[in-house]
């Protein structure tokens, strides 16, 4: 039953667009909670999994020895111990899965300054599905999303820090 939700995340996902530019004003944040779940209730967590969607074969997004997937689980574990939450493998009280996922090949519609018309252009997309699923139910009680254009060639510095926004602020808007 958590294997087909860790399934449904990544499906989902793939339907989100993307995650990465300079500043962060680009970022777009969305969560869900179930409205029936009291949060509080919530002390302990385990991984239930990740998966990454790259569409990237020139490495144009991930540079050289950056983690992106490490530091994820990274910013999200510091998140839910801000919480007061602690990881637990026995017993815990919430499941913690994300996806993450880039298409450097993605394109889109955009207006033509002296034309006016409508053109094609690449513009790379990402995107970062966190969910939380309580093990007693199988059911995900809270989801997460950013997604964001995707600039080509940043350093590992720029890509850290949009993430550490993007997970910091989403975890953010758990309901306390």
């Amino acid at each position: 039953m958590i294997r087909k939700h860790a399934l449904l995340f990544v499906i989902a996902f793939i339907f989100l667009a993307g995650c990465t530019t300079a500043p962060v004003s680009d970022i777009k944040l969305k969560s869900k909670a179930d409205p029936k779940v009291n949060f509080n209730g919530y002390n302990t967590f385990a991984w239930l999994g990740s998966a990454s969607i790259l569409n990237d074969p020139e490495g144009k997004w991930e540079p050289p020895g950056f983690d992106a997937d490490a530091e994820i689980k990274f910013l999200i574990d510091r998140e839910l111990r801000k919480r007061g939450m602690s990881k637990s493998s026995a017993n815990p009280d919430l499941l913690v899965a994300f996806a993450a996922g880039v298409d450097m090949d993605a394109l889109d519609l955009m207006v033509d300054p002296e034309t006016h018309s409508e053109i094609q252009e690449n513009l790379p997309k990402g995107g970062l599905l966190i969910a939380f699923v309580d093990p007693d139910t199988g059911f995900v009680i809270w989801l997460g999303m950013a997604k964001a254009e995707v600039q080509q060639g940043i350093d590992g510095l720029t890509i850290k820090a949009r993430l550490d926004y993007a997970v910091t602020k989403l975890l953010k808007k758990i309901p306390k």
